[in-house]
């Protein structure tokens, strides 16, 4: 079976990438001591949104940046564990979660592959700031996280690559 083009080209930037690669011997607990959970969308390079480098910080991905168990799961291992003591929450104007609803996501999910998603929550919302607000309040009172750690909420522009913070967040 052959390779896809797209993931030939992608392996062949990656043995490029290898053979410079230096930075094998860092550690795994994060430079800055932060995690970010933030949304999977491809127009977010957070990286450089934020100024960070490898060895940085723990970058969480998922539809929205939500507060989602498995989330909570990974930021839980990230402080107690690997010595986070600031999240960072980022979600982001334009976002496709924004625009659909559980129903849409689980009629899209029987229509398409006859996949029951019934009791699957997508986490989708209405108000973007208020979505900030929720997610930082879930992580704050979550038994997993330590209180001393810092969490914080903010909204990306993907028009104008600004962060904000939000208020009451």
């Amino acid at each position: 079976m052959t390779e896809p083009a797209e993931s030939s080209e992608m392996l062949d930037a990656n043995r490029a990438y290898a053979e410079s690669f230096t930075q094998g011997a860092l550690p795994a607990e994060p430079a800055r001591r932060i995690a970010i959970l933030t949304c999977m969308d491809a127009r977010m390079n957070v990286e450089k949104i934020l100024g960070l480098r490898i060895g940085d910080a723990h970058i969480l991905r998922n539809a929205g940046g939500r507060a989602s168990d498995d989330a909570i799961r990974s930021l839980t291992v990230s402080s107690l564990l690997l010595g986070t003591r600031r999240f960072m929450v980022i979600h982001h104007t334009r976002c496709g979660m924004a625009s659909h609803t559980n129903d849409d996501i689980r009629s899209v999910v029987r229509d398409q592959i006859g996949g029951d998603a019934s009791g699957v929550d997508f986490l989708p919302f209405t108000d973007l700031d208020e979505s900030v607000r929720e997610d930082v309040r879930r992580l704050r009172e979550s038994p997993l996280i330590p209180r001393e750690v810092s969490v914080e909420g903010y909204v990306y522009d993907v028009q104008s690559g600004r962060l904000t913070q939000v208020q009451g967040a």
